[in-house]
């Protein structure tokens, strides 16, 4: 059997991406004017031009779609950038500082793409247990920042490893950096240097 030619699989690998990016796009401009639990994939199908299996063969469900939306919005690449320069640091300290430019990354993203849909589907059950899985998720991802801290005996001699990382977890929250950047009219960058200042003083040992 002959073999498939290069071009032909980039080429529907680059229709399968632009069929994707037109259902979440469809669906974040659907969940934003309606909210995301009064709005059906076979909705977000006609908006995005596709039919309605198509959807489900792309992101399995409604919850698939919130959920990409919320990973592209949060994760994207200025997440990536921020993680980037977290990799090779080895420093406890320097770790716990830079936490905090990973934090604006993840909300600045969320705030700018979600922040319609957020407001519209607030008590929406789908988006709470997705919300909830990524609080786990930022939960667990910060752990080996605090292990390491305690391991180089940088930490707050009145602090256990569990009280630091719920102190780390509750100032990097989504609900910190809003009350601080949506609701005070800080500046994204104002935040990051006051939660980077914050965990330093409220970890790191004098």
């Amino acid at each position: 059997m002959p073999k498939k030619r290069p071009y032909v699989s980039e080429a529907r690998e680059q229709g399968a991406q632009a069929t994707r990016a037109r259902i979440l796009e469809a669906a974040k401009l659907l969940f934003s004017h309606h909210g995301v639990d009064k709005v059906t994939v076979a909705q977000i199908a006609e908006r995005a031009e596709v039919a309605t299996p198509t959807v489900y063969a792309v992101l399995k469900s409604k919850e698939g779609i919130l959920r990409a939306l919320m990973e592209e919005a949060m994760f994207g690449d200025r997440f990536a950038l921020a993680r980037q320069r977290l990799e090779n640091v080895t420093d406890s300290v320097e770790m716990i500082a830079r936490t905090a430019a990973i934090a604006r990354s993840v909300y600045d993203g969320d705030s700018r793409d979600l922040g319609l849909l957020r407001g519209v589907s607030s008590f929406s059950p789908s988006l709470r247990k997705l919300e909830q899985e990524f609080e786990t998720m930022r939960f667990e991802m910060q752990e080996a920042r605090v292990q390491r801290l305690f391991q180089q005996k940088r930490a707050k001699k009145d602090l256990t490893p569990d009280e630091a990382r719920h102190i780390l977890w509750m100032y990097t929250s989504r609900d910190v950096y809003r009350m601080f950047v949506r609701e005070a009219g800080w500046s994204s960058e104002r935040y990051e240097n006051w939660l980077r200042e914050t965990l330093l003083t409220a970890l790191v040992a004098p």
